[in-house]
Order: structure tokens, then C-alpha cells, then sequence
């Protein structure tokens, strides 16, 4: 079945969950791979403003770590105020998933709003699937 409301997408990572965590949960590290907001500063207040390469409008965004399960939300909008719960991450140790320890699994989530029309829904998995690469090459190569 295609899910009509979420949209998921993974890719197994060969640096352990921790780092990988640290990559999805830090928002100036988040700007180097997400499209949506790229090349990212901070305003204060866990709140990032980056730039979209799609439509070169800004994008805001806090995140909202809970490091214990190495899961992140994602409130995202066109200005701070505007923001809402929007994506989702997490990341599974390997030896979760019968892989090593050096090694884990990233999932990245994002709902369909009630207003998104199915070009803008398509347009969200695609890049959130080639956004999984970008998580992997950064992590992989361990960028600062």
C-alpha cells in the first residue's frame, strides 16, 4: 500500500547511532543536508533559518531532540511563528537490527498537510529520499 498521510524513507549508516544522532539533532549540521532549509544560522532559542534551494524562500525550523531514543521532531514553517510539527527522524543502533555496533539505521518521516497538493507531496519523498544519501555521506565522512 502507499501511505497517503506519511511518507518514510531510511538508509543504513556505517558510524554508530550516537554520531548519527548528533548529525540529525544539531541544526546548523541539519542545514548541510536538508534542501528544505539549507546552509542554516541561528536565531536563538533552538530556532535555525536556512534557505530552500528549491524556492529560495527561507525556511524556519526548531528541533526537538529527545536524545534517549535518538529521535527528533521537526517544526518547520515560512516564519517563526508559522512553525508546526512537520517531520520526524530516528535512528536505530545496529545491534538493533542484528548489525554491528559501529553500524545503525536513519528514518526520516514527514505527514501530508490537509492543503498539500499531490505535486508538493510527490516533491517531499523524492527529496527526503535523496536527502538519506546526503545523511550518509556527511556521517560517513564525519563532518565537524
Amino acid at each position: 500500500m502507499i501511505d497517503p498521510h506519511c511518507h518514510t524513507s531510511s538508509i543504513k549508516v556505517s558510524r554508530p547511532a550516537s554520531q548519527v544522532f548528533a548529525l540529525m539533532s544539531e541544526g546548523l549540521k541539519q542545514g548541510h543536508w536538508t534542501w528544505g532549509s539549507f546552509d542554516r544560522e541561528s536565531l536563538g532559542n533552538g530556532v535555525f533559518v536556512g534557505t530552500s534551494v528549491f524556492s529560495g524562500q527561507r525556511t524556519f525550523v526548531r528541533l526537538l531532540p529527545d536524545p534517549d531514543r535518538l529521535m527528533v521532531d521537526y517544526e518547520v514553517g515560512g516564519s517563526e511563528e508559522g512553525m508546526r510539527f512537520r517531520n520526524m527522524s530516528r535512528v536505530i543502533p545496529g545491534p538493533m537490527l542484528g548489525y554491528g555496533e559501529n553500524e545503525c539505521v536513519v528514518s526520516l518521516m514527514t505527514w501530508r498537510l490537509a492543503d498539500q497538493n499531490d505535486a508538493a507531496w510527490e516533491q517531499f519523498g523524492t527529496i527526503h529520499e535523496a536527502e538519506m544519501f546526503l545523511i550518509r555521506g556527511l556521517a560517513e565522512r564525519d563532518l565537524p
